[in-house]
């Protein structure tokens, strides 16, 4: 792995590799399609960023054209590329995934807040679960009939039902903590009263 390519210069590579040339825009779209479920979805100026850093090393290729009065630069992977997302798919270690979850680190000290905050944030989310469950059922049936071994969407199609899985695990979690709350947040003071 080069030490000049962070992770994300290799996530945009591999948002390359589905056989379409894309405009810095179109990646942002499609990072945003599916990075964002599991990964950072780079904003536009990282996005760029990493673009003219993958250029430079040769890993993309830049083509600019004219549209509408105006240039536009579409970026495809080159066999280069294809080699260093091989290189780095192939010799980095797989990495326990660093959980940064700031719905537990508020649980974990909710005992500084009123029981019902805490209930509050829980109930918020479930809801923000839902629709990230809903967004990320949509792609996953839009990859369906190209989600067969040997097809193009096969490992994204993964991704997807790993995420859907996720997503219901953490519901499941954050139910079980609103009941827990539901049963032991009474104030002791109070029962003795």
């Amino acid at each position: 792995m080069s030490q000049d390519i962070p992770v994300t210069g290799y996530a945009i590579l591999g948002l390359l590799t589905f056989g379409d040339e894309l405009t810095g825009y179109e990646i942002k779209q499609r990072a945003d399609v599916t990075l964002r479920f599991y990964w950072v979805s780079p904003a536009m100026s990282q996005i760029y960023t990493e673009l003219r850093r993958l250029t430079d090393h040769g890993l993309v290729r830049a083509d600019a054209r004219q549209e509408g009065g105006r240039e536009v630069t579409s970026y495809a992977i080159t066999e280069d590329g294809q080699a260093a997302l091989r290189a780095w798919m192939d010799g980095t270690p797989a990495g326990f995934p660093v959980l940064k979850h700031t719905v537990l680190l508020r649980l974990l000290i909710g005992h500084a807040t009123e029981p019902e905050q805490t209930r509050a944030m829980l109930h918020d989310y479930l809801a923000e679960l839902d629709a990230a469950r809903a967004d990320l059922g949509e792609v996953r049936e839009a990859l369906r009939g190209a989600d067969q071994p040997g097809d193009p969407f096969r490992f994204p199609s993964l991704v997807a039902d790993w995420g859907l899985d996720y997503f219901a695990a953490e519901s499941r979690h954050a139910r079980r903590a609103l009941d827990s709350l539901g049963e032991t947040d009474a104030d002791p003071d109070e029962a003795t009263a």
